[in-house]
């Protein structure tokens, strides 16, 4: 789990067991050959250690997250790939069938039946992507999981809490074998609930689930004949962007169904991303058939509709998912840290995201306003954008003076409460005065309404207060004033700034006193004098002066000892 299969990344896995299987080749001094490979065989005789169970086990492994791999193709394996994909498990079952057979020889029993579940768990992955012998299929997961459920009642908790994990993740496939021979009628919601579950043995059963999924769309998408956006009907011709936009509705069904209360938020998030991904396989098919539709004006004009409407609804969604995002956001906002430390929202995070729900509806009433003829329809639906729009500001005005109230600025931050309060007001008259109203989002405005009156007035209050102070901070500020100051992490001096209007002691961030000048002073460089080369001595004839010299007396001894 710790190497790539928490989070399904087989590729990381098989390269983890290509190493792993390395060193236990070089450490058992097993390798094959230097030159010529020369595979050599692990038989019951070869297995003097456990580490050679552990090269079976390794081999096992490898080919089959390799298959897995394979399974995992964006468009899914095509024929070729799907051929060496179940090769792959046939590899793993050989490996897993002869590290059953050397555990029973020479592991304990514990250890041997626990092979023989892991070798029946991979001879039912094999016939299971195979689609035949599910009766036998069916028999292996049952004795794999009937293994499991007996060493789940000893050992310590650890192993008993793997073991449990198993068992459940065998149980989905197992199920799934019984209704395709006929034992059970699996309806397609029980499907889907099996199919949310997580592990490592469902991904090859999530992978048959979206094919019968797939398969189901397709049929159902023949009826799906046009689409309904606005009181306006586009015929769908395309099969693949039939089936795009089925599969996006029935996502949707689960965001906005009588279950969608009970849907946690992270799990809508990954439905709003599958959701885009339909919608947007919708968008380039419809653009294909444009590029394709030549000179016939009424087709252009009907895919130019159909564009229109599904990428209205794309922006739609958006708008929900960003209006999650700021819900997540506004319960971790006051929030204290808990023990796991949990990050708290800073209110510039939901100045961020009001920031994108502003984009997205000026987004979208420009795309619904940008057609020739502009339906009634279309002007309502614009004119609510708008009122969106402005809601989306005042709450972002909301977000940005708190910021600005945390930093300590209070004239600013009531400033922008009033601003936000008047904002609120002029929205909830304009909501009020639709004919559709929105009740989530008045209560909301009206929410906030009353905070920006009462938060006004505490900043109001607060201000007051500082003001009163400010005399007696500053000449406590001033006092602490220095030469050269105890911090040696201010920057720099105030002689250095005086041409920044900047504030040196009023400001409510200034923590640190300020000092005056750096003391003792750094050395300073001083030009030094120059150096003089006289270059013409060297080529003056001076006269002789042997003339004016002192010429010494000598005798007759003297010149002896010369």
């Amino acid at each position: 789990m710790q190497h790539g299969l928490r989070h399904g990344d087989y590729a990381r896995y098989r390269s983890y067991c290509t190493a792993r299987l390395r060193r236990l080749y070089k450490s058992l001094k097993f390798t094959h050959g230097r030159g010529k490979y020369t595979r050599r065989a692990i038989t019951e005789s070869t297995v003097t250690e456990v580490r050679f169970l552990h090269l079976v086990l390794y081999l096992a492994e490898r080919a089959w997250s390799h298959a897995m791999e394979k399974r995992q193709l964006p468009d899914g394996p095509n024929a070729r790939q799907r051929i060496y994909l179940i090769g792959k498990l046939r590899k793993a079952v050989k490996w897993a069938d002869l590290f059953s057979r050397l555990c029973a020889a020479k592991g304990d029993s514990r250890t041997s039946l626990e092979a023989e579940a892991y070798a029946a768990y991979m001879n039912g992955n094999l016939l299971f992507e195979q689609d035949r012998n599910w009766d036998i299929a069916l028999k292996n997961f049952i004795s794999a999981r009937a293994v499991y459920e007996e060493l789940g009642k000893y050992g310590d908790l650890e192993n008993q809490l793997l073991c449990r994990e198993r068992v459940e993740e065998l149980e989905p496939s197992i199920r799934y074998c019984r209704h395709k021979i006929g034992e059970s009628n699996l309806q397609a919601s029980d499907l889907l609930q099996i199919g949310e579950m997580e592990g490592p043995a469902l991904d090859l059963f999530k992978a048959k689930l979206e094919a019968v999924m797939a398969e189901a769309r397709s049929q159902q998408a023949a009826s799906l004949t046009e689409f309904h956006w606005l009181g306006h009907k586009f015929p769908i011709s395309n099969a693949k962007t039939r089936v795009a936009i089925l599969k996006a509705k029935e996502l949707e069904k689960d965001l906005h169904g009588p279950t969608a209360d009970s849907v946690p938020a992270e799990k809508k998030l990954v439905i709003f991303d599958k959701i885009f991904t339909a919608y947007h396989e919708a968008r380039s098919s419809i653009r294909s058939d444009l590029v394709s539709a030549g000179n016939a004006d009424s087709v252009k004009d009907d895919l130019s509709g159909l564009d229109k409407a599904v990428s209205a609804v794309l922006g739609q969604r958006t708008i929900e998912r960003n209006q999650l995002l700021v819900t997540i956001a506004k319960s971790k906002l006051t929030r204290c840290r808990d023990d796991k430390n949990e990050k708290v929202t800073k209110p510039e995070e939901l100045v961020r995201l009001y920031d994108l729900l502003l984009q997205n509806t000026s987004d979208l009433s420009d795309l619904v306003c940008s057609g020739r003829d502009t339906k009634h329809e279309e002007v309502a639906f614009s004119e609510d954008c708008a009122v969106r729009n402005l809601a989306f500001r005042s709450q972002r005005c909301f977000y940005l003076a708190k910021s600005y109230s945390l930093a300590g600025k209070r004239t600013e931050a009531y400033a922008l409460y009033c601003r936000a309060r008047s904002l609120a007001e002029n929205a909830l008259q304009k909501f009020q005065s639709l004919s559709t109203t929105d009740e989530m989002m008045i209560k909301e405005l009206k929410t906030l309404y009353n905070e920006c009156r009462s938060n006004s007035c505490i900043e109001h209050a607060s201000g007051i207060l500082e003001e009163e102070k400010a005399p007696e901070n500053l000449s406590e500020k001033v006092s602490a004033i220095s030469l050269s100051g105890g911090d040696k992490k201010v920057e720099k001096s105030l002689l250095e700034k005086l041409d920044a209007y900047e504030s040196a002691v009023g400001d409510a961030n200034v923590k640190a006193p300020p000092r005056i000048e750096v003391f003792p002073p750094a050395f300073q460089s001083i030009p030094r004098n120059p150096i003089i080369l006289d270059l013409a001595y060297n080529y003056i004839d001076f006269p002789s002066l042997e003339n004016r010299m002192k010429k010494d007396k000598q005798g007759f001894i003297s010149r002896l000892w010369r």
